[in-house]
C-alpha cells in the first residue's frame, strides 16, 4: 500500500549494535524537516524523508473496474504486467484506473518517489493507483500500445485501439510531459524511442 503522507523514518540508537526500528508520520512537519541532518552517533536520532509511494507488491485486478478476464503475470517489459485472459475487439472498455484522489500538492509529493502509479485527471486531481487501484496501475507503457487513455467525466478508461489476443500484455503510452524526468523504455516496439517522457 502506498503512503498516506511523507513519513518521517528513524531509527533510535540503544548502542553501537543494537538498534530499534520505529515509523511516525508527521505529515505537516515533513517539509521541513527534508533539510535535517541526519546524526548518525550511537544514541542520536536518524531522520530520513520518504516520498513517492511504495511499490505495488501484491498486485491484482478488481474485477469490479474490468471488462474483460485480465491477468498479471510476469512482463518482459517491467515487473509484472497485465495480460489479456480472452479475446478483446477494437473499440471497447477493458478497464477504469483507479486510486486515491489527490490534489497537486499531495501528488507533487508523492510523485517525488522512484515508484509512482499516479494519473493525472485534470490539472488539479490526481489519482494514485498505488492506493485502491484497479489493477490498470501496473499496465506497462509501449511507444507501439493496444491501449488508449480516456477521461470522461473524472473517471480514467483504458479503451482498446485495435483487436486483442488471449495472452497479449495490455499497453498503453504514459504520454509523460516534457517536464518530467526521462526513464529508459524497453517495450520492444520496432518504433521505440528507447526512453519514456523524452
Amino acid at each position: 500500500m502506498g503512503l498516506l503522507y511523507p513519513s518521517v523514518y528513524y531509527t533510535q540508537g540503544l548502542g553501537p549494535k543494537k538498534r530499534e526500528p520505529l515509523k511516525c508520520s508527521f505529515p505537516l512537519l515533513a517539509p521541513a524537516l527534508q533539510h535535517l541532518a541526519v546524526a548518525t552517533e550511537p544514541g542520536s536520532l536518524i531522520w530520513i524523508i520518504r516520498m513517492g509511494t511504495d511499490l505495488v507488491k501484491a498486485p491484482k485486478i478488481n474485477e469490479k473496474f474490468a471488462c474483460f478476464k485480465l491477468l498479471i503475470r510476469r512482463s518482459k517489459i517491467h515487473r509484472y504486467g497485465v495480460f489479456a485472459g480472452q479475446r478483446i475487439p477494437a473499440k471497447h472498455k477493458v478497464i477504469e484506473y483507479t486510486g486515491q484522489r489527490l490534489n497537486r500538492k499531495e501528488a507533487k509529493i508523492r510523485g517525488d518517489g522512484d515508484f509512482t502509479y499516479l494519473f493525472a485527471v485534470d490539472p488539479y486531481w490526481t489519482l494514485d493507483g498505488a492506493v485502491g487501484g484497479s489493477g490498470a496501475e501496473i499496465i506497462n507503457h509501449s511507444c507501439n500500445p493496444n491501449l488508449v487513455s480516456r477521461i470522461l467525466k473524472g473517471h480514467v478508461l483504458y479503451m482498446s485501439l485495435r483487436t486483442i489476443k488471449p495472452g497479449e500484455e495490455l499497453t498503453v503510452n504514459y504520454n509523460f510531459d516534457k517536464d518530467v524526468r526521462t526513464f529508459p523504455c524497453s517495450c520492444g516496439a520496432p518504433s521505440c524511442g528507447g526512453a519514456i517522457g523524452k
